[in-house]
């Protein structure tokens, strides 16, 4: 009975270990909001330190639209009235493009932004 019941601490303390870990983690993450409309992200710049990694939250109250940062590898949509999240840990210095891949209507041609990582 005494090891059932060492067995039952041990695991809830490995638990309970693991959940705060997890939460410190998420914590410390730096979280960059951006928001999409027809046809402007805001903000149109994103300046990320390389090797930081960083949530994008993705939102709009408009239409349907795409995140895509070609060069990280990075997408996702964007649905109205729903926060998505995509995950970036930059590995290199410079500029790069993001920009809308769902047709949103005329003008979606023109909506883009840029990543500066330094």
């Amino acid at each position: 009975m005494a090891i059932s019941r060492r067995r039952l601490l041990v695991a809830g303390a490995t638990l309970l270990a693991g959940a705060g870990a997890g939460v410190l983690a998420q914590e410390s993450e730096r979280v960059v909001k951006v928001s999409a409309r027809k046809f402007l992200f805001t903000p149109t710049q994103i300046t990320l330190a390389k090797g930081e990694p960083v949530t994008i939250e993705l939102s709009t109250e408009d239409v349907f639209m795409g995140f895509n940062a070609p060069d990280f590898k990075v997408r996702s949509d964007i649905v109205p009235g729903k926060v998505m999240r995509v995950r970036l840990t930059p590995d290199r210095a410079g500029t790069f493009p993001f920009l809308c891949d769902i047709f949103c209507g005329d003008g979606h041609e023109t909506m883009s932004g840029k990543i500066v990582v330094t």
